[in-house]
């Protein structure tokens, strides 16, 4: 078979130290352990424990902000900005989740979903 069809990258698992999109990025600058990896089975739990919980807090916050009145503490304004960070927070746990099942399967040699 062609190498242009069937690049190395296609079926094989890819190692830890090269798991990113185009393998290392920088080169080894510290005194890290070379054998160092990411703990990315820790991350998933993680990211997988703390996105329900972020959607939950942007939802009830949310709501809690709509029901507000016109003197009642806290102000509507601090109930959007809570739901609103806890929002953000959901996107960054749900962005880590991709990115960290994306290298685990690139690391197990699965093929990537289309």
């Amino acid at each position: 078979m062609s190498d242009r069809r069937h690049p190395r990258w296609a079926g094989e698992p890819a190692p830890r130290e090269r798991s990113g999109l185009i393998g290392r990025r920088f080169p080894r600058t510290g005194t890290e352990p070379v054998t160092a990896q990411s703990p990315l089975r820790l991350r998933l739990l993680l990211s997988a424990v703390f996105l329900p919980l972020f959607l939950a807090g942007a939802a009830y916050f949310g709501v809690w902000a709509a029901d507000t009145g016109a003197g009642d503490s806290p102000g509507r304004g601090t109930l959007v900005a809570v739901a609103a960070v806890c929002a953000a927070f959901a996107l960054l746990a749900l962005a880590d989740l991709l990115v960290v099942t994306g290298r685990l399967r690139r690391e197990r040699g699965a093929p990537a979903p289309h």
